[in-house]
């Protein structure tokens, strides 16, 4: 069965975001030639180092948000992303904070117990715009957190385009080739406020379901089930600490889980829902 990548992993809210290809943007061929010739200061190469990341594949890129304005930031290996003052305030944190490596995961840092969380799913123009299956599909992966027991935090969904002030915005990234979704960390409290899918047109309103869940799950500090090997990607690669931890939540297994919503990699057969040691994690973090 063919297996599909996500975006792997953003950090603390300070917009550290990982997504799982390399990005195909219509953007000049000034602006390109600028990007590719643009050099990267030791600086940023030591910082980069700091967090574990792969200091051979550094450059500066564009990144989009849901009303189609950009910025440039720094990609590594071209599936992390993050500005230069994200990435050396990160490296500091990291160089001053410890945590269980050993070992369903999460972050150090999670969202305010009992927060009700403001969502949107953007519906505006320039191909940013959920579609009907995607606007169904994040109503589902609302649903699917709502309807959980024993769980402190919630989610008040509405649809549109006045995102700026929302706790977290799900949007369609056009410029983003494969198909999956994008996120970051909580920090301060908060939800990492910008969740991409991108490529799933031709999937089930359950995939689109399942992969939604999974990025949300990131934005409230879930880790993927496997990171310590992304089995489910047919890898055996450990994505490390990533700068935020990966602390094993109490009640759920410590090997591989098949089944769990938070692997790194998705198929076409994905039911959208949550396992009982998902539920179980969120229950023990929240």
């Amino acid at each position: 069965m063919r297996k599909f990548k996500y975006g792997l992993l953003g950090v603390l809210a300070l917009g550290l975001t990982v997504v799982s290809c390399s990005k195909d943007e219509e953007i000049t061929d000034e602006q390109q030639t600028a990007n590719l010739t643009k050099e990267v200061p030791q600086e940023v190469i030591d910082a980069a180092g700091t967090l574990g990341l792969n200091t051979n594949f550094v450059k500066y890129d564009t990144f989009y948000f849901p009303d189609g304005t950009s910025e440039e930031r720094l990609f590594f290996e071209e599936d992390i992303v993050l500005s230069e003052d994200e990435l050396f305030t990160l490296s500091k944190a990291v160089e001053e904070q410890a945590g269980d490596t050993d070992r369903q995961y999460r972050t150090w840092n999670l969202v305010s117990q009992g927060r009700n969380i403001s969502i949107i799913g953007y519906t505006g123009g320039g191909g940013f715009g959920l579609s009907n299956k995607e606007r169904t599909a994040l109503q589902w992966a609302v649903n699917n957190y709502n309807r959980l027991s024993g769980v402190s935090i919630s989610f008040t969904l509405t649809f549109g385009t006045n995102w700026q002030t929302k706790d977290m915005v799900v949007y369609r990234n056009p410029n983003q080739s494969g198909s999956g979704g994008s996120a970051g960390f909580p920090s301060n409290g908060l939800p990492y406020q910008f969740v991409q899918i991108y490529g799933l047109s031709g999937f089930s309103t359950n995939v689109n379901e399942h992969v939604i869940t999974h990025e949300i799950g990131h934005s409230v500090g879930f880790r993927h089930t496997d990171w310590f090997s992304r089995q489910s990607c047919g890898q055996n690669v450990n994505e490390g600490q990533a700068g935020v931890g990966a602390v094993h939540v109490s009640g759920t297994p410590t090997g591989y889980d098949s089944t769990s919503v938070m692997l790194a990699c998705f198929s076409s057969s994905e039911d959208g829902e949550f396992n009982g040691n998902d539920i179980t994690a969120l229950q023990n973090m929240y």
